[in-house]
């Protein structure tokens, strides 16, 4: 039985989508070139098929993830379960190029370039067996970025209905504001970490004039999306999991949210995972967490997180706690 979930609006767009997104990183078996076996197929397989049954209608990928492997089984996946390619929306992105392609030696870098943004989402279409892309965004900036291929780039896939919207990833407001100064078609999202333990991004504005961090480092890249209606993507929004289950070796802070989150999880007869992501759903952005994990119980137990609201107190005692010192 298939499960509703609240849905933000994208702007400029036409796009519903989702409060939780699935991150399909994981499902692509290793980053070497072994080929897919019967037990990543079906990993694949059970993770998008929770995803659905909770509500989940979007689906993010990256080219580099697996080395395509990701968006092949993927596709093999959500042909098997039947699923109309239109019930869904995907997105995917590009512009890191691995170390050693296409030759030995090759460093890992980023390329905007006009061609390398065409290949890349020719080989997406491809590994996804899809016409389209509901969304592409450029995966981290790209120190050598000239805006006007971008624009070009961004012009010809619209064009011919390879890509309906475009976002970046990993950008700061300024990146952005670049970008946007050239690019015709609006930037719709910014997909960056942000959780409790990775929370620089909504620190930002809150330390503006506090000794000793002063202007230090501020971007204001949250305040500049906001204003410019651009949908915020947490990736690591458990922080890889250190939220839930810190490591032997974790630091004092995280233990201390940690074991926060449990406790009002446990009094609000909710899971741990739900409670945690509960802390970005509940900021006013909004902010669309990625989920990535493989393990159906697991997911199920974030998507809990589409019924817990937090109040205000329990949002800025789990920030204090992470942080290990109140707010300015």
């Amino acid at each position: 039985m298939l499960c509703r979930m609240k849905t933000y609006s994208v702007a400029h767009t036409a796009l519903k989508i989702s409060r939780l997104a699935y991150g399909c990183m994981r499902l692509g078996g290793t980053w070497d070139d072994a080929p897919l076996t019967p037990t990543d197929r079906a990993r694949a397989r059970r993770a998008i098929e929770t995803a659905l049954s909770h509500g989940i209608n979007f689906f993010d990928h990256a080219d580099i993830y697996y080395r395509g492997k990701t968006e092949i089984v993927f596709a093999d996946a959500l042909r098997e379960l039947g699923v109309p390619r239109a019930s869904v929306i995907l997105q995917s992105k590009c512009g890191i190029r691995l170390a050693d392609t296409p030759a030995p030696g090759a460093p890992t870098r980023f390329d905007f370039s006009y061609a390398y943004i065409l290949d890349a989402v020719q080989h997406i279409l491809e590994r996804l067996q899809t016409e389209y892309l509901d969304l592409l965004l450029l995966h981290r900036p790209d120190a050598l970025v000239e805006p006007e291929e971008v624009a070009r780039a961004f012009d010809a896939l619209h064009q011919r209905g390879m890509v309906r919207h475009f976002g970046v990833s990993n950008h700061t407001a300024a990146q952005i504001q670049l970008l946007q100064k050239f690019v015709s078609q609006p930037i719709v999202t910014n997909q960056v970490q942000v959780n409790l333990l990775h929370a620089d991004l909504i620190d930002d504005g809150l330390f503006f004039n506090v000794t000793p961090r002063g202007y230090t480092g501020l971007s204001g890249t949250l305040d500049y999306c906001r204003a410019n209606d651009i949908l915020i993507q947490a990736w690591a929004p458990l922080a890889g999991g250190a939220l839930i289950e810190p490591a032997p070796a974790a630091s004092e802070r995280a233990r201390a949210v940690a074991a926060l989150i449990a406790d009002i999880a446990h009094a609000r007869n909710t899971t741990r995972e739900a409670l945690a992501l509960a802390w970005l759903l509940k900021h006013p952005a909004p902010i669309q967490p990625i989920l990535g994990t493989t393990q159906p119980e697991r997911l199920a137990a974030c998507c809990r997180a589409d019924k817990v609201t937090l109040s205000r107190e329990e949002w800025y005692l789990l920030l204090q706690t992470a942080r290990g010192a109140s707010v300015p």
